[in-house]
């Protein structure tokens, strides 16, 4: 089965998927450290297209994610990577976003492709079901699955789902680019290319590293080797 057509231009997934949490920066301004990450990309050990971020402060009032938001949008520009912003199609609009990434409870795929029909979409997904209704649809540039592996951030969705069921939903999902998500690090990202992923979602791994720039790139060269 193919999936259904649109008109909307879509990239390629990313390999790596940097997730913001402020907290998990050591108290470290957050855009600093995303572009410092980002040194990876603008040095040219990484390739842009293998990159995006995602803004997902969820507690942030208006302003400050405002705020933030174009913070992210300079950093992520100045590395040609693209900024995906959690839910808030006005957000990304406002601040020339390149996509949304809608997680439980958002708008649906129809409500962003009538608003704003040129932002690209990726959606959270937690189980075979949810993913199920995405893998013919042509207006979604990827869906994020998991939590793969135990991780606090993702324990509010259910235990981990393993690589077992990772393979099962990148081989459901046939078309649809699947990134894996939920306690990745640099030592079990490749398991998750090996099990079919096109991308890994990372927060931990590099936020909280005291030289993300070297964490990320250290993650690449990981899913990278042969």
């Amino acid at each position: 089965m193919t999936r259904a057509a649109s008109s909307r231009a879509l990239g390629p997934p990313p390999r790596l998927y940097l997730i913001t949490d402020r907290r998990q920066t050591a108290g470290r301004p957050l855009a600093a450290v995303v572009a410092q990450a980002l040194g990876a990309v603008r040095s040219g050990r990484i390739p842009a297209a293998a990159v995006a971020v995602q803004l997902r402060e969820k507690d942030l009032p208006g302003k400050e994610l405002f705020s933030l938001a174009t913070a992210l949008r300079a950093v992520t520009r100045a590395a040609g990577v693209r900024l995906f912003i959690n839910d808030r199609i006005d957000l990304a609009l406002a601040v020339g976003a390149d996509g949304v990434h809608l997680g439980g409870g958002a708008l649906e795929v129809t409500d962003v492709d009538a608003i704003a029909p040129g932002l690209a979409i990726a959606v959270s997904t937690h189980s075979a079901d949810e993913l199920a209704p995405l893998r013919t649809d042509r207006r979604v540039n990827f869906a994020q699955f998991g939590p793969i592996f135990d991780t606090p951030s993702k324990r509010p969705f259910g235990p981990p789902l393993g690589l077992e069921r990772l393979h099962d939903a990148v081989t459901a999902a046939t078309e649809l680019p699947v990134v894996a998500v939920g306690g990745i690090d640099r030592a079990c990202a490749r398991s998750c290319f090996e099990a079919g992923a096109s991308g890994v979602a990372l927060i931990r791994a590099v936020l909280s590293d005291g030289a993300p720039e070297r964490a990320l790139s250290g993650i690449f060269e990981a899913i990278e080797s042969t």
